[in-house]
């Protein structure tokens, strides 16, 4: 329904003042009431008909005046006049950008899977002769158009390529909608796909499959860890064949930094001893020094070394 229009009201109150004025001015003696009342009426009457002629439309809106049933023309925004009785405004067409949710429930995809979609589609209207005419209700019509698109759409896509692809969906879907709407006036400037809901149980599976994907890759990952670990170990074998002397020194420093780090008893195979040459006095009596060298250091750095 179309809202009150304050400034008609406001010219029908003015001309009803000024009747009023003229009746009360010509009323002397009680004979010329009837005259006095004739004019009442008559300014009643005027007032009507100018303020149903006085019509106001928004800087959005576009009037659809029909004259006698036929098409006559389009007015607005602001103000402009009409003929009472002969002219009538059925449409009030509003040309702004126009927001409509819609969406589609237990819709089977191209792979069989049930899905829920929301979506939204931006709209106007560019001519609004055709929005009034051609279509009984083109918001209801755009509704509707819609929702078959976006069905017809889902039947004909597969579940992956629906939730990674909605780009893809929405710009089909303007397509679709505007090439329906078209004939209607409206122009379609967007559709967004808000949503895919999917079953719960099909979520789950979906979850699942991804866990161990992502397990399956760690796995590679660390096997081909171990085989970049064990070549280096093997040229590092081979290094170590090919110099004994580098060999021992690993060996020694590999026992001190146990020694260092732990400060408690390591038991050493005595093959390995012998092979470090540290069953000797000489060696044993060589990594204790060693060791008090770098304990008395870290005391003076800690300040606890004794004076």
């Amino acid at each position: 329904m179309r809202r009150f229009n304050s400034f008609a009201a406001l010219i029908f109150i003015f001309i009803l003042a000024i009747g009023a004025g003229l009746a009360y001015s010509i009323y002397n003696t009680p004979s010329d009431s009837g005259k006095s009342a004739g004019i009442f009426i008559l300014t009643v009457l005027i007032a009507i008909v100018v303020s149903s002629s006085i019509k106001v439309a928004d800087q959005w809106e576009k009037a659809v005046i029909l004259r006698l049933g036929k098409f006559n023309t389009l007015k607005g925004p602001g103000l402009f006049f009409i003929i009472p009785v002969i002219d009538a405004i059925p449409y009030w067409i509003d040309t702004r950008v126009i927001t409509t949710t819609f969406k589609t429930e237990k819709t089977l995809t191209k792979d069989t899977v049930p899905v829920d979609v929301d979506a939204v589609l931006f709209w106007k209207v560019i001519d609004s002769k055709k929005a009034a005419l051609d279509v009984a209700n083109y918001q209801t019509a755009i509704s509707w158009a819609s929702q078959t698109a976006l069905r017809d759409v889902i039947g004909k896509t597969m579940l992956s390529d629906m939730l990674e692809g909605r780009e893809k969906i929405s710009f089909e879907l303007q397509k679709i909608i505007d090439e329906r709407s078209e004939p209607w006036g409206v122009n379609v400037i967007s559709v967004e796909v808000k949503d895919v809901l999917i079953p719960p149980a099909l979520e789950d599976a979906m979850s699942m499959q991804a866990q161990a994907e992502r397990e399956r890759q760690a796995r590679v990952i660390l096997g081909d860890s171990e085989r970049q670990v064990a070549e280096k170990f093997g040229e590092a074998a081979k290094t170590y064949a090919d110099n004994p002397t580098a060999l021992h020194l690993r060996a020694m420093n590999m026992l001190y930094e146990g020694l260092k780090q732990n400060a408690t008893i390591v038991v050493v195979p005595s093959s390995a001893l012998e092979t470090m040459q540290l069953g000797g006095i000489s060696g044993v009596t060589a990594l204790t020094m060693e060791l008090q060298r770098d304990r008395q250091n870290r005391d003076k750095e800690a300040g606890t070394a004794p004076v």
